[in-house]
């Protein structure tokens, strides 16, 4: 009777653990659009503002891995996601801060 005790305490410590990990990667991952030559934004404004000034973005994953918008990425991006560029900008010093790019819906076709 004990062990059986035991063992449940043991498997519901496991599955909140468990659980806790998945929302603790869910709340760090993400992708995020910052501004490489204006690293001291802190959203004062919008990306697509400074994309009108002539700044540049890159994305940078949770991994750490960095890519840089060429202007045809840019515009390829508008058309497939217009909301990604209508948050807020921040520079690379302010990576933190930064909100996560908010994932396309998946189409029914796709399911």
């Amino acid at each position: 009777m004990r062990s059986k005790l035991v063992v449940g305490l043991i498997v519901a410590l496991a599955a909140v653990f468990f659980v806790s990990s998945i929302a603790l990667g869910q709340a760090k991952g993400g992708a995020k659009l910052l501004c490489v030559s204006k690293k001291e934004l802190k959203g004062e404004e919008t990306v697509a503002s400074c994309l009108a000034k002539g700044e540049r973005f890159a994305i940078v994953d949770q991994f750490g891995i960095v890519r840089i918008l060429t202007p045809e990425e840019v515009e390829l991006t508008k058309a497939f996601n217009p909301k990604a560029f209508e948050a807020r900008a921040f520079g690379m010093k302010y990576e933190k801060l930064a909100p996560v790019l908010t994932p396309l819906p998946v189409s029914p076709e796709i399911q």
